[in-house]
């Protein structure tokens, strides 16, 4: 009890010391302005336990074949199979070296993580969507997208995202897409 006593007396001595030089700055500082955020006005969000990346989150497919698993290991058996290479995926659980992802449809499972990039692309979930040269309604437009079609995100704002497809670039409004939280920001 003594030991853990005199290693705590140092500690008090040293805040004792510094309390009037911190007072004394305190007095001299300029008035700053200090926003607190409680946990109803900010949602936290939770992080994976592999990774400590945000989840859910968003990845691509690495390859164009990626099997989804019953469960996090090669013996479980395969539930589906992703064919489109690029194409974008939910990530909402983290095992190990597995991750378990869902697609636009909310299909999927357990898919090792070898297959998948950080690389983000969306899925155009509307038919014959306006790829236009600016991010304006009225803008002329360089592409019509179809249902399925996966682009590349080359930036996104909270209306309208700069796509590539097949080398085509253009802007689509970004209620035409799956892939992106809302009001997700990407540069």
């Amino acid at each position: 009890m003594f030991k853990a006593l005199r290693r705590a007396i140092p500690a008090i001595a040293t805040t004792i010391l510094l309390a009037p030089a911190l007072l004394q700055a305190q007095e001299s500082a300029t008035p700053v302005a200090v926003s607190v955020t409680t946990a109803e006005a900010a949602p936290t969000r939770s992080v994976g336990p592999v990774t400590g990346l945000p989840m859910p989150r968003y990845v691509s497919l690495k390859t164009s074949r990626g099997r989804a698993r019953r469960g996090p290991s090669d013996t479980h058996r395969v539930d589906w199979i992703f064919t489109h290479r690029d194409l974008p995926l939910r990530v909402t659980g983290e095992f190990e070296h597995w991750r378990r992802v869902e697609d636009a449809e909310g299909e999927g499972g357990w898919v090792h993580y070898s297959l998948l990039s950080g690389v983000r692309t969306v899925l155009v979930t509307q038919d014959m969507v306006a790829m236009r040269s600016n991010p304006m309604p009225d803008a002329s437009e360089v592409a019509r997208l179809e249902t399925g079609v996966v682009a590349r995100i080359m930036h996104c704002d909270p209306i309208w995202c700069q796509l590539s497809v097949e080398g085509v670039r253009g802007w689509v409004d970004r209620t035409a897409l799956w892939g992106l939280d809302p009001g997700e920001t990407l540069d």
